[in-house]
């Protein structure tokens, strides 16, 4: 038996950011953890609705079938216990999803396991699990509900901030601190200086290794940087990309535009960005996830 999942794209999601258990997550809330048990074990038979992130991962596993080969694993990592994951592995031979993996925590986070599996990326609706899995250093986000979903299509469409999240937060903290003019200022003297790797570099390249499989003409999968930068801070993220070896199909350099326009225009499946803002306007048109990352999440001191 197979002891590891390597050479492979490996998403770890949780059961909430998979499937809609804001029905029984709210007798969780309100009624306790025995209540909710006996809801999920009297409605275990009762399949799903998907979540979120379902069409993403839809899509992730449906390029096992384009290349005919198994090159992208997705793995379910719950706070459930087995007894009450049995509705959701229920759920998932139901719509044909082929997840066979899955660590059950028993109400436990289950971010310690985001290594053993190999995990490139971790999505879920808990906030507290994914900054957990952002400190030990896994590309993370917090998938937000109302998200809207584009029409159906074969191909498989990404879009990422950049600063603190393809990249570090150092050039985004002079700015915060700082203001236009020092951010430009550092931007234009590091022109020829790489950014240092944000916490979204692991999965954007084994996303890239996967792209490379296939035909250039015929990829389904396109990945978009979506940033508020402009010139002439651009310089310096196209050269980083470059010393990574690593493409991004479009770069849309925004000047500090709205993003939403843009993403519905890129017609992305999902979008991940640090600051939360731009998340709550992204939400109405594209599936986000907010990683909980970099001086944007960092507590704000008072006098």
């Amino acid at each position: 038996m197979a002891n590891s999942l390597g050479g492979k794209l490996v998403l770890a999601i949780s059961s909430r950011a998979l499937f809609d258990l804001s029905e029984s997550h709210q007798v969780y809330l309100t009624q306790g953890v025995e209540a909710y048990r006996k809801y999920q074990i009297e409605h275990e038979e009762e399949i799903l609705e998907p979540g979120e992130a379902f069409p993403l991962v839809q899509k992730l596993l449906s390029l096992n079938t384009s290349l005919g080969r198994s090159r992208v694993e997705v793995v379910l990592v719950s706070r459930n216990s087995a007894d009450t994951g049995l509705r959701v592995f229920n759920s998932i031979q139901h719509y044909g999803l082929d997840i066979s993996r899955a660590a059950f925590a028993g109400g436990r986070t289950p971010y310690p396991y985001l290594s053993a599996f190999g995990c490139h990326l971790f999505l879920s609706t808990h906030a507290d699990d994914v900054r957990s899995a952002l400190d030990a250093g896994f590309a993370a986000a917090t998938i937000l509900a109302g998200g809207a979903r584009r029409a159906t299509s074969a191909e498989l469409r990404i879009a990422f901030d950049g600063d603190a999240v393809l990249f570090s937060d150092e050039s985004e903290r002079i700015y915060q601190l700082g203001g236009l003019e020092a951010f430009q200022a550092n931007e234009r003297q590091s022109a020829r200086e790489p950014l240092p790797g944000g916490p979204f570099k692991g999965f954007l390249a084994a996303l890239n290794l996967l792209q490379r499989e296939f035909a250039d003409e015929a990829c389904p999968i396109r990945t978009a940087l979506v940033t508020a930068r402009s010139a002439p801070s651009h310089e310096r993220v196209i050269r980083t990309l470059r010393e990574w070896d690593i493409r991004l199909d479009e770069s849309l350099f925004l000047g500090g535009l709205d993003k939403s326009a843009f993403l519905e225009a890129f017609a992305a499946d999902v979008f991940f960005d640090d600051q939360s803002g731009h998340c709550e306007r992204a939400r109405e048109v594209v599936a986000t996830g907010h990683v909980p990352h970099g001086i944007s999440n960092e507590p704000q001191a008072t006098d």
